[in-house]
């Protein structure tokens, strides 16, 4: 079976785009994640608590959590707001629905883990926003990573169409 380009794609599309660029969003967020994890650690009471292995364990487990959250997010984001010549079409549409998404789950599951659960704490040094009481840090994450993702994810197609005298939508 011949696979060929779909008609409202721009010339320059490539049906194995968008899974060339989900792979890139996910591998560049999954590093910046763990990164993230491990910068902000000092701003949650377990640095003060816990030893070298519980730390190691938590930013692994975090960062797993965060990487399961940036693929929901971004495929419930493509479900409800991609084209088929995504990423070369509509990527402004998904993305800004991916971070709304990921902010979303994030103030809940602050909420959740921390209010209701208690099973992790701010320290006085994380700021807090007023309303949500959710850290900072963690809503900088969500807004700051999946911005940057796509950003890297697109750079090389982003190249090429300015090559080619084409763009994204």
């Amino acid at each position: 079976m011949k696979v060929t380009a779909d008609p409202e794609a721009p010339a320059a599309f490539v049906p194995t785009d968008w899974l060339r660029t989900l792979r890139r969003y996910l591998l560049f967020a999954g590093a910046a994640h763990l990164l993230w994890e491990a910068a902000h650690l000092p701003l949650y009471t377990i640095w003060l608590t816990a030893t070298a292995g519980e730390l190691a364990f938590a930013v692994l487990h975090c960062t797993g959590g965060d990487l399961l959250i940036s693929l929901t997010t971004m495929m419930l984001a493509l479900f409800l707001f991609g084209k088929p010549g995504w990423p070369s079409v509509r990527i402004r549409p998904v993305l800004a629905a991916a971070v709304t998404f990921g902010l979303g789950y994030t103030i809940f599951s602050e909420w959740l883990n921390i209010e209701v659960r208690q099973a992790w704490a701010y320290r006085d040094l994380m700021p807090v926003i007023p309303l949500t009481g959710t850290g900072l840090s963690p809503v900088l994450q969500w807004i700051a990573i999946p911005v940057a993702a796509c950003a890297w994810a697109l750079r090389p197609a982003r190249a090429r169409d300015r090559a080619d005298g084409g763009g994204h939508g």
